[in-house]
């Protein structure tokens, strides 16, 4: 089944030459079916390519999926012209009064800011509170997972020495509800890019009795932490990223003059001059497709408007 995405968006052309199924609004509007609705919060500073990242994901399922694309109000894109976010973005006072099967919320680089100084953490802030009763299920990627694992839990994130940059094995664990349905069909090790300054660490996660840890990898640590309920999801690394993108920070930082080493277990024997080998992307699919599967569409409520979620219910306080 397709994703629906905005008419004429740009990622649109690039996926259906990849063969992803991707189908524009007015096309999906005669169709009679009700599409999963799933908002992405876009906090990367190049959201075209971002877009590409998430909709090469979504489109691998049998799912159809209704997309909208969110940013921050309160912040100014350096790197996206406003003619896109224009054509193709929504605001978080245009879609508050709206519930959603799904939502991802998206990294960002801007590691080395406290929460609190960054310049839209406040609207960020409302959007996380909105989705305990709004979104059935929301995805947290990368700086986007530290974030809610700060303002849900009051964990913190830590700077690191060195720049966790490379593409890591991972160990997965399956005990426990959530390990036995989003890791469902994982190998017991499998491989995630990452690329961050900044860490949560697990003695933080284990003190909180509503986190469980899913995977995780000795080098890369925490990789996966899940709310008993399954209704946020936390992933520290950048499952989502295609072969070249990793290559392309190396480039951007080493044009910066920055002394950056090649990422790890990423370019055949180091050598940046070889193209990169994508050891993730079957992980990638899976675990996307398990989120939307058994996390969203599997429990989300057929008339979503009307109906209460979770946390709105009387039991919900017992």
């Amino acid at each position: 089944m397709p994703i629906t995405v905005p008419d004429h968006l740009p990622a649109m052309e690039i996926l259906q030459r990849e063969n992803i199924f991707v189908m524009g609004e007015s096309r999906a509007f005669h169709q009679d079916i009700r599409p999963l609705r799933l908002v992405i919060l876009n906090l990367m500073p190049a959201k075209e390519a971002t877009e590409t990242h998430l909709l090469r994901l979504l489109g691998n399922t049998p799912l159809q999926v209704e997309i909208t694309l969110l940013h921050p109000m309160t912040h100014e894109s350096q790197h996206t012209s406003q003619e896109h976010l224009n054509a193709f973005y929504k605001t978080f006072a245009e879609i508050r009064s709206r519930r959603y099967d799904g939502m991802i919320i998206t990294g960002a680089p801007i590691e080395h800011l406290p929460f609190e100084e960054v310049n839209y953490w406040r609207e960020l802030q409302d959007i996380l509170d909105w989705t305990v009763t709004h979104v059935t299920s929301t995805f947290h990627i990368c700086w986007g997972a530290q974030a809610g694992l700060y303002h849900h839990y009051g964990i913190p994130k830590y700077s690191l020495k060195h720049k966790m940059f490379g593409v890591f094995p991972h160990r997965a664990n399956k005990s426990g509800l959530n390990g036995m349905t989003l890791l469902r069909g994982f190998d017991d090790v499998f491989y995630v890019p990452h690329s961050r300054h900044t860490e949560v660490r697990k003695p933080d996660i284990e003190r909180v009795p509503d986190l469980e840890i899913l995977a995780e990898s000795e080098e890369a640590g925490i990789y996966i932490v899940s709310s008993r309920d399954g209704r946020q999801i936390y992933v520290t690394g950048h499952s989502e990223y295609d072969r070249g993108t990793l290559k392309a920070e190396y480039e951007r930082d080493r044009a910066k003059g920055l002394e950056q080493a090649p990422p790890q277990n990423y370019f055949p024997q180091d050598d940046p001059r070889r193209q990169p080998l994508q050891t993730w992307r079957s992980h990638a699919n899976l675990l996307y497709s398990n989120w939307l599967n058994y996390y969203v569409y599997q429990v989300t409520p057929y008339d979503l408007d009307t109906a209460k979620q979770p946390s709105e219910t009387p039991d919900a306080e017992s």
